[in-house]
């Protein structure tokens, strides 16, 4: 289907065919130079939309200052989908990039602290939109005096931690089809899929990113037009493109459960098949910073929840969610928590071996 979108082949004029043309040119241009003019501006103009934004274009800048510590890896980590995510870069500084896709547009995010200030710089079309959006992408939103520790484990990593806030980007899909395509997969599978298909059907990011290699990932119709083959170099199975495809067929109306309350941005999300409870709660904690979206359905997270709170390291989804019921409404920041005080238990079995679709 992708191939009715390629563009045709020109063939090359005639000898007396390019003679008429030069005649009727020159009419033309003695008889109609406005019209010339205004046809020339048109097709300047359509060039400039398709292009990509300059990367010496000057950017739009804001401070902002935080209300309580924060740090900005704890904060904007989530978002960083593997070490050579193309979408996030995080430069020896201090300086975290964002390229995405926002309503109105492409944009680039340059953050960085400043003293007690955080400093942002966008360019592109989407740069009102996501300085606009710097407080609650940092957690402004975020009430983490809401968590009442009930275990010793996460006080003491709470307090070891008070940088941490929950971020909120206000974007489903772009958070929704990474976390589809690392469904029931390693997450090495999921990242290579997600750079590959980011950095064959994107579009360059706005602004000085030439040197980082960021790219904006594509936007619905692009999502769509992506040929079967190319899901499958990207080894990602028919199950989970085709979730991918049916999301961005409605994605204005996904977008929506981001100003939704929790419940129902679950329900709305839910509505597609292929996403379920897991894929759900890993979109939502990041795009509406949902502080209780608990992930379900993990292959690790119930055992490592049990083994922090109740040294038992075979518990199940039952089970974690018992033992979070003492932090309802703030459970994702509780295995958050949980997470970052290292008490993982320790391997018992081979690593899950990456799965290979590309030569079968």
């Amino acid at each position: 289907m992708a191939g009715r979108f390629a563009p045709r082949t020109t063939r090359a004029a005639l000898p007396h065919q390019a003679a008429a043309d030069r005649a009727a040119a020159s009419g033309a241009a003695a008889s109609g130079a406005a019209a010339s003019r205004r046809q020339s501006a048109s097709a300047s103009a359509s060039a400039s939309a398709s292009a990509p934004a300059s990367p010496e274009g000057p950017p739009l800048t804001r401070e902002w200052t935080p209300p309580a510590p924060l740090d900005l890896r704890l904060v904007l980590g989530p978002l960083r989908r593997g070490p050579a995510d193309p979408t996030f870069r995080m430069v020896g500084d201090g300086t975290f990039w964002r390229a995405t896709r926002t309503p109105a547009g492409p944009g680039t995010l340059r953050i960085a602290r400043r003293g007690d200030r955080i400093a942002a710089a966008a360019w592109g079309p989407g740069a009102d939109w996501l300085l606009e959006g710097v407080p609650a992408l940092l957690g402004a939103e975020d009430d983490p005096d809401a968590f009442v520790p009930r275990h010793r484990l996460l006080a003491l990593t709470r307090h070891r931690r008070p940088g941490l806030r929950l971020l909120r980007t206000g974007l489903v899909l772009e958070s929704l089809i990474p976390s589809v395509l690392e469904q029931k997969v390693t997450t090495d599978e999921a990242y290579r899929a997600w750079r590959h298909l980011v950095r064959r059907f994107g579009t360059p990011a706005p602004g000085p990113t030439a040197d980082l290699g960021l790219h904006v990932m594509p936007d619905p119709r692009g999502w769509a037009m992506i040929p079967s083959w190319e899901w499958h170099k990207a080894n990602v199975d028919a199950k989970r493109s085709s979730t991918i495809l049916r999301a961005v067929r409605v994605a204005r109306r996904l977008e929506e459960a981001a100003t939704m309350p929790l419940p129902e941005a679950q329900t709305r999300l839910q509505l597609i098949p292929g996403i379920g409870p897991w894929t759900a709660a890993e979109t939502l904690q990041r795009s509406n910073g949902a502080a209780d979206a608990v992930t379900v359905g993990d292959l690790h997270l119930p055992g490592i929840v049990g083994h922090a709170l109740a040294d038992n390291r075979d518990a199940d989804d039952e089970e974690m969610l018992r033992l979070l019921t003492p932090y309802e409404g703030q459970r994702h920041r509780a295995t958050r928590l949980i997470l970052l005080s290292g008490r993982i238990p320790a391997r018992r079995a081979p690593r899950m071996q990456p799965g290979n679709i590309v030569n079968l």
